[in-house]
């Protein structure tokens, strides 16, 4: 085994697992399909919670968000300690992260809110160390969102963009005239223009690429740790041309709800199809997210569904950038290379548009792709579990580097090389609030459980037999046994999920 692989991280923000080309004729992504023919394609990966920065937080711990601490979004990921990038630092790496990171809240004194954002000074003096990072260039806002700045705005004004602040939604004082028009429809990811007028080549996703494929040039020859954090397709559904028009909305399928599929589910599933559903204290102390009526017309899904690919689309581009990179450089044979999402995403399956405490696969499973010359086989696909959990002690197994026995993930390193699968589990968390909606999924081969904090609900799925998911075994008779199996193989499996932070040196 080569010693000292570089190491490339690419994931993209709320990508549903069937938006890539190799399992999608209706979509165009031939750099990730490249990157499939070059390695092996996971079917079976799942997210360690269905939130942004819980999800994020794992990726560079090795932790579940219940041990980590950024339990959900609008808390911070402490900093006091170490992460991946440190350990991998220690091995003489150099380590990066260019893109999204949603590490810490929109709210003072967290470096990714405002006004800090757009403290323009204060980002051109400061590229890092943070959370493990030697370098670090950063954007938090998705499409137009006005927590927009970092060094992505400084970008901006070096290509010649002084007004960029014209073209995001306002903060006070703010003119925001090319700014897309909000939706009449309420919803926070809406668009009436889902044409933005931002140029494309001074979108974020080009700037992602690009600043990506300068930090492996700038490194020169030393290994390299990058994690290239691409913010789409993440809603709101707005993304500039040519991508906004590359797909036809009258070609997309969105999904749909079952006739009754909800009658045997929890009851917030059934309120997100009333028009004026109550969720009660659901919203305390903040919105939980999907609690809502997801009521929305099919046209517009459809056009949201087209941007959607489009942004997807635009990604493949600049994933292709990097990659080729690599190439020009002549370090893709000795560069371990992974491309994955945080969490999924609902494009109208079940009645559902938006994420929330509804742990389908659409939600948890997660697009998966690993690729290293020589050590992962090309042209393969693979259904062997994987979890987000697991890249901080994979990537450090790759490196040569010690374990970290605080890590609760498995090194998926001889997995990804063809051997034989590292877990029969996988575990995802959702505390999105302190109380309700507070989920916990176990999914196994063939069978899925969630169990809730409180209330008697819950989820049992056969993804054999029922793979849409739309019979709930959870109250059927017949799958009493099973039911209990599940929630006993649950609890060992979060049991197996402890970590050991240092070894025992004595009896007593």
């Amino acid at each position: 085994m080569t010693n000292r692989p570089n190491i490339l991280l690419i994931t993209t923000d709320q990508q549903h697992f069937t938006v890539l080309g190799a399992v999608n004729d209706r979509i165009s992504t031939p750099n990730l399909d490249r990157l499939c023919a070059a390695g092996t394609r996971f079917d079976r990966a799942y997210c360690p919670s269905p939130v942004c920065t819980p999800s994020r937080a794992s990726i560079i711990t090795g932790e579940y968000p219940s041990r980590h601490g950024a339990w959900t979004i609008g808390v911070s990921l402490p900093e006091d300690r170490e992460f991946l990038g440190d350990h991998l630092a220690a091995q003489g790496y150099r380590t990066g992260l260019i893109g999204k990171a949603h590490f810490q809240p929109l709210a003072p004194p967290s470096l990714e809110s405002q006004p800090k954002l757009r403290d323009l000074e204060f980002w051109r003096g400061f590229n890092g160390p943070w959370y493990g990072f030697q370098h670090i260039e950063l954007a938090r806002n998705h499409a137009d969102e006005s927590h927009v700045g970092q060094h992505y705005a400084i970008w901006m004004e070096e290509k010649g963009l002084a007004d960029w602040r014209d073209y995001f939604q306002p903060l006070p004082g703010d003119t925001a005239v090319k700014a897309p028009r909000l939706s009449d429809s309420g919803h926070y990811w809406a668009r009436k223009d889902r044409a933005w007028a931002l140029p494309d080549d001074l979108h974020y996703t080009r700037w992602t690429g690009e600043r990506s494929a300068a930090f492996i040039e700038e490194t020169g020859d030393q290994p390299f740790f990058l994690w290239a954090s691409f913010h789409d397709p993440h809603p709101p559904y707005t993304v500039p041309e040519p991508w906004a028009s590359m797909y036809d909305p009258a070609e997309m399928e969105p999904g749909r709800v079952a006739p009754g599929e909800h009658d045997r589910n929890p009851p917030h599933f059934a309120k997100t199809q009333e028009q004026e559903p109550d969720f009660g204290d659901w919203h305390s102390p903040f919105n939980a997210h999907g609690c809502e009526s997801h009521l929305y017309p099919e046209e517009e899904l459809k056009k949201d569904m087209a941007v959607y690919y489009g942004m997807m689309s635009f990604i493949d581009a600049e994933v292709g950038r990097i990659l080729d990179k690599l190439d020009a450089l002549g370090l893709t044979d000795n560069t371990l290379i992974v491309f994955t999402t945080d969490h999924g995403h609902f494009l109208g399956q079940h009645g559902l548009v938006a994420k929330g405490p509804f742990h389908y696969e659409d939600m948890l499973r997660l697009p998966f792709i690993v690729a290293w010359p020589g050590h992962v086989p090309a042209g393969e696909t693979s259904d062997a579990i994987q979890s987000l959990v697991d890249l901080a002690p994979s990537f450090l197994a790759a490196a040569g580097a010690p374990g970290v026995g605080a890590m609760q993930g498995v090194s998926q390193l001889d997995c990804w090389a063809g051997g034989e699968p590292a877990r029969d589990f996988a575990i995802c968390e959702n505390r999105h609030n302190p109380e309700m909606p507070h989920a916990m999924t176990y999914v196994e081969a063939r069978h899925k459980i969630t169990t809730y904090r409180h209330g008697p609900w819950g989820e049992l799925f056969d993804l054999d037999a029922d793979p849409l998911e739309v019979n709930n075994l959870w109250d059927d008779p017949d799958a009493g046994g099973l039911k209990a199996a599940m929630l006993h193989r649950m609890v060992q499996g979060i049991m197996r999920s402890e970590a050991t932070a240092e070894d025992r040196v004595a009896g007593a």
